[in-house]
C-alpha cells in the first residue's frame, strides 16, 4: 500500500491499526505533502493527571529546601533518576474539597474536586453534580486532533450509584474525570482492553480481533508485518532503529499482558477465550497501565489522560511492601509512629510507580529531546494529611517540561490558599486549550518557567 504521510503514519492489517511514534523523516514528508516544506516539525504537547487517595505523610514528602538542588525526602526518593524533570509544588489548595457546610464525606469530595475544583452536590442518588474537569476542558478543545479525545485509566473498579462515603454517591469516589457537571467519565481498569482499543481500527472489532489472534496464537505485530516492511524502505536509518525499538516494546507489553492474564485466570481460563479480569498482581497492573499511557502518548493516539491509582478512600493493603493494614485505616494514624512508618512506605510505593512512568517517557527520544520533555504529568491528591482530612498545602508534583514551557527540577512554595486550579489554567494554556476559569481559579500559576 502507498503510505500517506500524516503527523502519525499508521500500519494496518486485518482490523489492526498500529499508530507509529513521532519520527523526523515522516514529519518532514508530512510537511512536504501538505506544502509546508521547510517548516519545523515540532512534537505535540501532552498532559496527564494521576490521583492517589488518602493524602500523604507530609513530613516525609516536603523538601526542606526551595529552588534547585533540593534533597529528595524519603517518599520522593524513587524520583532520583528524574529529579531534574520534576517540580514539587507546595502550598496549593482545593477549597471545594472542604465540607463548606456539607458535613463528612472528605474522601468522595477529594476525588470529585481533584480536577474540577467544584463543590460536589452531597447526594447518593442520581442527581449528582460536580464540574467539568480540566482534562475534559482540554479534550473538548483539542481532542479532535487525535484518535481519542482523552484516555481514562484506573486500577480499581468503581460503582456509579449507591452511597460510598457519608451520603456521597459512589460516582464521586470512583471518578476524577467529568465531561459535564452531571456526567463522570468512567475509567478503564483492564489493561488488555486498553491495549486492544489502542490498536483496533474500530471499537466494535476489539473482541473479534482478540479472539482471532488468540485462536491463531499470533501477535498483533503479525498482522502489520507486511506494511511495516514497506514503510522501512522510506525511513532514515535512525528512524528505522526507532521503529524497531517501538515494535519490540509493543511485543514486550503484549507478552506481559499474556503472562498476567494466565496468572490471574489460572486453570479456570477457557482456551482462546478473551480475558475478562484485571491482573492479580497490583504492581504489574499499575505498570501495565503506565505502559498503556506511554503508548497512547508515544503514538499521539491521545494527548490527554487521567489515571486513578486507586479510588478515593481505598482501603487496599500493600503486602508486596510488607504492609498488610488497609491504606485508609492507616491514614487515620492519630499520630501513631508505627502507622506513620507504614503510611510513608505506601506513599513511597505510589511514587515509585510515577517514577516508572516518567523513566519510560524519558527513555523515548522525540524531536530534540524526549517524550517526557513534551509532557506535563500532574501527580497528587486532593487531601493533604489523611488523618486531618485537610485540603490546603496539597501534595502535588508536576513532571515534564511542557514542550519547553516549564522549568522543572525545583521545589516551588506558593502562598497557602493558592488554588490548585491556577495550575490547571496554566497547563491548559500550554497545551493550546486556554479557558477563562476552571473551578475556583483566580488566575494562572506563576513561577513555572524561570
Amino acid at each position: 500500500m502507498a503510505h500517506q504521510f500524516n503527523r502519525r503514519t499508521v500500519l494496518r492489517g486485518l482490523g489492526i491499526s498500529l499508530a507509529l511514534p513521532w519520527m523526523p523523516s515522516l514529519a518532514v514528508k508530512a510537511l512536504a505533502a501538505s506544502g509546508s516544506a521547510g517548516q519545523s516539525a515540532a512534537p505535540p504537547r501532552r498532559m496527564a493527571f494521576m490521583f492517589v487517595p488518602n493524602g500523604v505523610h507530609l513530613p516525609d514528602w516536603t523538601p526542606a529546601e526551595e529552588g534547585y538542588g533540593y534533597q529528595l525526602p524519603y517518599i520522593l526518593e524513587p524520583l532520583a533518576a528524574v529529579q531534574e524533570d520534576v517540580t514539587v509544588l507546595s502550598g496549593l489548595t482545593h477549597d471545594k474539597g472542604r465540607a463548606n457546610g456539607d458535613g463528612p464525606g472528605d474522601h468522595a469530595r477529594s476525588a470529585s474536586v481533584f480536577l474540577t475544583g467544584a463543590q460536589p452536590r452531597k447526594t447518593s442518588g442520581a442527581n449528582i453534580r460536580s464540574g467539568v474537569s480540566v482534562d475534559q476542558l482540554a479534550a473538548q478543545r483539542i481532542g479532535s486532533a487525535t484518535r481519542f479525545a482523552s484516555l481514562e485509566l484506573g486500577c480499581e473498579a468503581g460503582r456509579s450509584a449507591g452511597n460510598c462515603d457519608s451520603g456521597y454517591s459512589c460516582a464521586y469516589s470512583s471518578n476524577i474525570s467529568w465531561s459535564s457537571e452531571t456526567t463522570p467519565v468512567g475509567k478503564e481498569t483492564n489493561p488488555r482492553l486498553v491495549f486492544e482499543r489502542l490498536f483496533s481500527e474500530r471499537r466494535s472489532q476489539i473482541d473479534e480481533n482478540l479472539a482471532r489472534r488468540m485462536a491463531q496464537q499470533k501477535s498483533i505485530l503479525d498482522y502489520i508485518s507486511d506494511d511495516a516492511r514497506r514503510l522501512q524502505n522510506q525511513l532514515s536509518g535512525s528512524d528505522n532503529r526507532k521503529l524497531d525499538e517501538y515494535l519490540t516494546g509493543v511485543r514486550e507489553i503484549e507478552r506481559r499482558l499474556e503472562l498476567a492474564e494466565r496468572e490471574s485466570a489460572g486453570s479456570s481460563r477457557v482456551a482462546h477465550q478473551p480475558p475478562a479480569s484485571t491482573p492479580s498482581d497490583y504492581t504489574e497492573h499499575l505498570r501495565l497501565m503506565c505502559d498503556m499511557l506511554v503508548l497512547a502518548f508515544q503514538t499521539d493516539s491521545t494527548r490527554i489522560a487521567t489515571f486513578m491509582l486507586a479510588n478515593a478512600g481505598s482501603n487496599r493493603s500493600y503486602r508486596q511492601i510488607g504492609v498488610s493494614d488497609g491504606h485508609h485505616d492507616l491514614s487515620h494514624h492519630g499520630g501513631d509512629r508505627a502507622k506513620h512508618e507504614k503510611i510513608r512506605r505506601i506513599n513511597r510505593y505510589h511514587v515509585s510507580q510515577l517514577a516508572y512512568l516518567l523513566e519510560r517517557l524519558k527513555s523515548i527520544p522525540e524531536g530534540e529531546g524526549t517524550l517526557l520533555d513534551n509532557c506535563m504529568i500532574c501527580y497528587g491528591s486532593a487531601i493533604s494529611d489523611g488523618n486531618r482530612h485537610n485540603n490546603e498545602n496539597l501534595p502535588i508534583l508536576l513532571a515534564g517540561r511542557g514542550g519547553g514551557s516549564i522549568d522543572p527540577g525545583r521545589h516551588v512554595r506558593y502562598r497557602e490558599e493558592t488554588p490548585l486550579c491556577n495550575l490547571f489554567m496554566s497547563m491548559l494554556d500550554r497545551i493550546g486549550a486556554p479557558a477563562e476559569f476552571i473551578g475556583d481559579s483566580t488566575g494562572r500559576l506563576d513561577r513555572l518557567q524561570v
